[in-house]
């Protein structure tokens, strides 16, 4: 298992256009991957899964991936977040 954290800073949290882009950016990925740290749990493989974390501006989360690419896919998604602008 590889987990990092980082907080979102985006204006607008993770709402319906990031959220999309990131689960295609995960999807890429052969691992299980995680998102903690919003509302609830959410599996960044999931559209509806992730927006339902509610996942806003100033929210400190966990990415954390299990398998053969997981440093890679974590790695992946926490630069897409910090690189997030509104």
């Amino acid at each position: 298992m590889y987990a990092r954290q980082i907080t979102v800073h985006n204006r607008t949290g993770l709402h319906a256009l990031p959220a999309s882009r990131l689960v295609a950016l995960a999807n890429g990925f052969s691992c299980q991957l995680t998102i903690t740290g919003g509302q609830r749990p959410a599996d960044p493989k999931n559209l509806l899964r992730l927006l339902a974390a509610g996942i806003a501006q100033g929210t400190k989360i966990t990415v954390s991936g299990v398998g053969p690419d997981e440093r890679e896919a974590v790695d992946a998604i926490c630069r897409y977040i910090a690189s997030l602008t509104d």
